[in-house]
């Protein structure tokens, strides 16, 4: 049985709120970093080109079909890349959602994402707001809610799987805890 008409629209208004104060959590939690550090940090809105932005402002609603998962609009998720990101050296803070770990848990490759829950819950941010990191010597985290900073040169490159889709890759040359 479907959900009242009500119900799916407040749903949806709710879903775009979120993502919205998710966004802005995450441009806060970037922007959090000493005068030294500024010149180095890669912040989560340079990654998306300024039509993305601006879809961003005036957003449609999300819509939710049927039972599924509420979506977000086609013309948010293209994947959409800013050039001048690719080959950019820097750190950006974010959360880990793993995609290939040792057996002593060791996390070794991952999709960054700027806000917890995202790619978790449905549906996952826009591909320019993934990243999809390798780090060959793999790392622990104590909690999926615990944010990092990953450190390395960013690269336009897709990467597709049943999770999601992110933009962009980095091979990481460092992960370390997120301290402001």
């Amino acid at each position: 049985m479907s959900e009242p008409l009500e119900s799916r629209t407040r749903q949806r208004s709710l879903f775009a709120t979120l993502f919205m104060v998710a966004l802005v959590a995450a441009f806060s939690l970037s922007t959090a970093v000493s005068a030294k550090d500024a010149s180095k940090e890669i912040d989560w809105l340079e990654l998306m080109p300024e039509e993305d932005l601006n879809l961003l402002e005036n957003m449609p609603e999300v819509s939710h079909e049927g039972d599924g998962p509420a979506t977000l609009p086609d013309e948010i998720m293209t994947g959409r890349v800013v050039p001048e990101m690719d080959g950019r050296s820097g750190r950006i803070p974010g959360f880990v959602v793993p995609l290939k770990t040792t057996q002593d848990m060791r996390i070794l490759e991952f999709f960054l994402v700027p806000y917890y829950g995202a790619c978790i819950h449905v549906p996952p941010p826009p591909p320019n707001q993934i990243v999809h990191v390798k780090y060959k010597k793999g790392f622990k985290l104590e909690a999926l809610y615990d944010p990092v900073w990953i450190e390395g040169t960013l690269k336009i490159e897709k990467t597709e799987n049943d999770i999601a889709s992110s933009s962009y890759s980095i091979v990481a040359e460092n992960v370390s805890p997120y301290e402001e």
